[in-house]
This record gives C-alpha cells, sequence and structure tokens, in this order.
C-alpha cells in the first residue's frame, strides 16, 4: 500500500469552500484514499479560525496530524504557535520522503516556500508524485521542482471534488484502480449510482416544500389574505419540479454542492414536466455529473473546471433531455394518475374510499406502503394542494392512532399510561404524524392494524 503525506492549510478562498471545516476536509482525502488501497500517513494541516487572506495576531490556529488513532489536533492556540509546529511537523514528513517512507504529496492550500518548504525540496529530490489545489502555492511548487501531477485552483470545488481530484491523480500516475466514494460503502460508479435512484428518498426529501404550499394555500384562502397571498400558491407550484431535481441531483451524483447546482439547472429547465419531469431530470442530471466529473479526471483536468464540467453540463445535459424530449410524458403521466383519482371519486366517493382502502393494506403488508403511496399524494398535492389518498391516510391511520392515544388518557388503566399516551396524542393531532405513538396501547387488534405501518405517516 503506497503512502501519501498531506500537508497545507485552511487557506484564504479555501476557508469558505470546506477549509473552515478542517476535519471534513481532511477526513474526506482519508476516505477517497481508502477506496484507492492508498494510506494518509502524514499529515500537517494548519486550520486557521479565519480565511488567511485576513489573520491578525489574534487569529488562532489548530494542526491536524495523523496520530495512532488516525487524525487528531497536536496543538491548538496562537496562529504563530501553530505554524512553529506545523514548520518542525513538515520537517519530519521531509525525513520520511528522504526514508522512501511516503510515495506521494497533496498539497491543499500549502505554503511551499515557508512552512511547508522542507517537504516539497524533499519532495523534489526524491521526484515522487506532488498533487494538489491553489493557484499560487502549486505554481511555487512546481518552480521548486516537484513532479506535480495535477494541479488546480479553488474556485467552484467542493472537500469531496478536490479530494477525488488528487487521489484520481495519483491512481492514474500508479496505475491503480480507484472508485470515489460518497460514505463508507457506497461508490459513486456504473455499477452502482443507479442504486441511490430511490423515488420515495427523493418525495420524502423534497416533503418541506410540499407542506409549504400547502400551508400558503390554506393561508391564502383566508377572504382578506386571499389577494395578497393567493398568487404565492402559484409560485411555489412552479418551484416544485426544481424542488425534486435539486434533491434528486444531489443524492444520485453524491457531490453535496456540484450535485446541488446541477439540479437547479435541470430542475429550472423541466419546469413543463411538473413534478416527474423534475425528478427525471435531477436524476439524469446526478448520473450526468457524477460520469462527468470521473471522466474530467481522466482527462487530466484541473479540479476547479471538473467541478465546473460535472455542474454546468449534467445539469444542462438531465434538463434539456426534459425539456425537449420527456416533458410531454412525465406530465400526461402525473395528469394520468391525478384524473384516474378524480374519476374514481366523481363515480362514487365511497366507492374510491373502499378501493383506496383495499390497495393501501396490502401495500402495508407489503412494506411499501410509503414508497408507493407517498408520490402519488403529493403528485395530487402538486396542482390542488391536497390529496385525497393523504385524507386516507390521515383518518385509517393518524387518526386511528389519536383515538387509541386520547381513550388511554381518558380511562388510563395507571397513570403512567396516560403519561405515556399524552404526547403521542398531541404530536397525532397537532403534526399528522407518529403513527406509532399507539404501540404501547394497542390491543391485539389494533395493534395488529397499525404494526405494518413502521414509520411515521
Amino acid at each position: 500500500m503506497k503512502k501519501i503525506a498531506v500537508i497545507g492549510s485552511s487557506g484564504g478562498h479555501l476557508f469558505v469552500l470546506g477549509g473552515s471545516n478542517p476535519q471534513a476536509l481532511l477526513e474526506e482525502i482519508v476516505m477517497q484514499a481508502k477506496a484507492a488501497s492508498l494510506e494518509v500517513s502524514h499529515c500537517s494541516f494548519v486550520a486557521a479560525t479565519t480565511s488567511m487572506d485576513h489573520i491578525t495576531d489574534q487569529t488562532k490556529g489548530a494542526l491536524w496530524v495523523v496520530g495512532n488513532n488516525g487524525l487528531e489536533t497536536k496543538s491548538e492556540g496562537n496562529l504563530d504557535q501553530v505554524n512553529t509546529e506545523a514548520q518542525k511537523v513538515s520537517t519530519d514528513i521531509a525525513v520520511a520522503i528522504r526514508k522512501g517512507e511516503i510515495d506521494g504529496v497533496i498539497m491543499v492550500s500549502a505554503d511551499p516556500k515557508g512552512i511547508n518548504k522542507d517537504v516539497i525540496i524533499a519532495a523534489a529530490e526524491m521526484k515522487i508524485p506532488v498533487a494538489g489545489t491553489g493557484g499560487t502555492s502549486m505554481a511555487e511548487a512546481r518552480s521548486m521542482g516537484a513532479n506535480v501531477i495535477s494541479s488546480s485552483g479553488t474556485t467552484g470545488s467542493t472537500n469531496r471534488t478536490r479530494a477525488v481530484g488528487y487521489i484520481s491523480a495519483f491512481s492514474s500516475k500508479w496505475k491503480t484502480k480507484y472508485t470515489p466514494v460518497i460514505g463508507k460503502s457506497t461508490e459513486i460508479d456504473t455499477g452502482n449510482i443507479f442504486k441511490r435512484i430511490h423515488l420515495r428518498s427523493i418525495m420524502m426529501s423534497s416533503l418541506p416544500a410540499f407542506i409549504a404550499m400547502a400551508l400558503t394555500l390554506a393561508v391564502g384562502n383566508i377572504s382578506f389574505l386571499k389577494d395578497s397571498v393567493g398568487p404565492l400558491f402559484d409560485i411555489l407550484v412552479a418551484a416544485l419540479p426544481v424542488v425534486v431535481a435539486v434533491v434528486a441531483a444531489k443524492q444520485v451524483s453524491g457531490l453535496d454542492e456540484v450535485g446541488i447546482v446541477a439540479g437547479v439547472v435541470a430542475g429550472v429547465l423541466s419546469v413543463n414536466g411538473g413534478i416527474l419531469g423534475g425528478i427525471v431530470g435531477g436524476v439524469l442530471a446526478g448520473i450526468f455529473a457524477s460520469y462527468l466529473l470521473q471522466w474530467s479526471f481522466r482527462m487530466h483536468f484541473p479540479t476547479t473546471t471538473s467541478s465546473l464540467v460535472a455542474g454546468a453540463l449534467g445539469g444542462m445535459g438531465g434538463g434539456l433531455l426534459v425539456y425537449f424530449l420527456l416533458a410531454p410524458v412525465t406530465l400526461w403521466g402525473g395528469n394520468a394518475i391525478r384524473d384516474l383519482i378524480q374519476i374514481a371519486l366523481d363515480y362514487n366517493a365511497v366507492l374510491a374510499g373502499a378501493v383506496a382502502g383495499l390497495l393501501i393494506w396490502p401495500a402495508i403488508i407489503g412494506g411499501v406502503y410509503h414508497a408507493a403511496i407517498l408520490p402519488i399524494v403529493l403528485l395530487e398535492m402538486e396542482t390542488q394542494g391536497n390529496s385525497f389518498l393523504g385524507a386516507v391516510d390521515m383518518v385509517g391511520l393518524v387518526m386511528v392512532s389519536a383515538g387509541i392515544t386520547l381513550a388511554n388518557i381518558i380511562a388510563p388503566k395507571d397513570k403512567s399510561e396516560a403519561s405515556v399516551a399524552a404526547p403521542g396524542f398531541f404530536v397525532n393531532i397537532a403534526f399528522g404524524t407518529f403513527v406509532e405513538a399507539a404501540y404501547p396501547s394497542c390491543s391485539p387488534i389494533s395493534g395488529f392494524l397499525l404494526l405494518p405501518c413502521s414509520q411515521p405517516c
């Protein structure tokens, strides 16, 4: 296993692009390195409490190193004192390089002619590869003879895209296999990216936007507020495809801010396709952004350029496909579902409720209730601000739970039962969720009816 050292600081411009959270920045590098079977064996990273462009005599800092238990802070205090300690650690890293104990160096807004001078000189002597970000520092390292295999500025980058860029450069240099990761086990690759497409997760994460829309509709129906608040409903409805596209692109791509930007671009271009169009556009944007980022690194693009390519072209690719080709299909699909429910209600509302109950029951038993029903509920809300299936959910589950908890408040078997039931009843009534509140008080029959719904409704 090849070993790499990380040197640098929280930087000036970098500070607002992830440098203010040194632990997250460094852990991202460590995580991506492990994915490529590399070890971050040494570290000398100075994290300041403010941007390096605005430091004063009062600025504090902390030195991050690799200890026995992984990343840790070695010293904290006045920035000048921390810098002095960092220079000593950098000297130790230089010794390790000359001993052949380090195979590569990552520079993160480093100081090649100051604190990190010894490391760069040693790296140049041993001709080991150096990758990093920070325009000025990388140019200085190259001028000192360092074997720079990848360099870039920080503009438009994130902790993740920078880390992927560093490790991609080493992987390409050493001809090793590397698949970027977005978590402990989830990979960004052609085999796993499609496994991150979860309609239920996208809808659940987007739910606050639908609630905002429903609240606006309710307030807008108050007579003296209708003229001022009413138009806001249409604005929020138009924004829903953008919201779901952003959530979908972020989840599918795993690229944080880059994925969010791609989702916004795709969502704006997908509004004519409704909610389904936004979801499709966001999913496509996430897929494209992930592939484009990896392709850009294989083409040896700078990290900044790779992030811009992934976010901009990924979002445009997904959005334009919906705009020119898929919008009529997704819009028709959403309308067809709503029309079908409306036809059933117009024919016989009681029969429609019975059919809904018969369909919901096996969905609960099969464990797909939320995955199947929630998207339809939100599709109904897209144009009306309310939902028939949502009402069935409320009456059939939430109000049943409220009834059970209320019974145990009014006629408890013991005092503790009432104290347990009261908070659950309040949440049921006030927020329309937390069906599980009834579980401790369920009789065998009512427990059987409610138990399959294992998540808040």
